[in-house]
């Protein structure tokens, strides 16, 4: 509580601080389900080959498809894509590999620009928040004709307010981005590695 403002009653006046928390809201939807999406992505690259080149040396491509199919990891659907395309010639298959790491990589990266906007946005909208409550502030001094701290107070409250909601929706967001971020380049080089491999089990097998 300030004086008689307290923080239920700014939120429900202030445009901005409404904005700011359908920000949050969206920025955590996407933080879950990107996290959701990180966690079906990742795999044992080495355990998947391991598995894969034992059946290839049984000359079983068939069964080594259907192991790597129900595999969710981003490095298993790279490998079924090779081992589906293993009759072609190595520079072919070796761009087609290339590209199916594109594609992998950017269902990675999917939503991640959201969090990415929300965590460059969300501090100006609460600035913009900011300079709305202080002008309130000065206008309510102007109409009062004078007075004390409680003229101001009401649209000094709103403009911290406003400046605190902006940092607490854009801190989180860019933080779980740059962290989403890193785990995209991890996993893509798990694939790059594995397509290297691959190539290499599929011209030994």
């Amino acid at each position: 509580m300030l004086g008689d403002t307290s923080i239920l009653a700014i939120l429900k006046e202030s445009f901005t601080l409404v904005i700011l928390s359908f920000c949050s809201m969206l920025s955590i939807t996407f933080m879950f389900e990107r996290w959701w999406a990180f966690r079906k992505a990742r795999g044992n690259g080495d355990a998947i080959l391991a598995h894969v080149q034992k059946l290839l040396q049984e000359n079983r491509i068939d069964m080594a498809q259907q192991y790597c199919h129900k595999q969710t990891s981003a490095v298993a659907q790279v490998v079924a894509y090779g081992l589906l395309h293993s009759a072609r010639p190595r520079r072919d298959l070796d761009e087609l590999l290339a590209t199916k790491r594109l594609e992998e990589r950017q269902k990675l990266e999917r939503f991640l620009g959201v969090l990415g906007t929300l965590g460059n946005i969300s501090p100006f909208i609460g600035l913009f928040g900011t300079v709305v409550g202080i002008i309130k502030a000065f206008r309510d001094l102007a109409l009062s004709g004078g007075g004390g701290p409680a003229v101001v107070a009401k649209g000094i409250a709103e403009a911290l307010v406003s400046t605190a909601g902006g940092l607490l929706v854009a801190i989180p967001a860019v933080i779980i981005y740059n962290y989403f971020m890193r785990r995209a380049k991890t996993l893509s080089v798990d694939m790059e590695v594995a397509s290297t491999r691959l190539m290499v089990i599929l011209g030994t097998k």
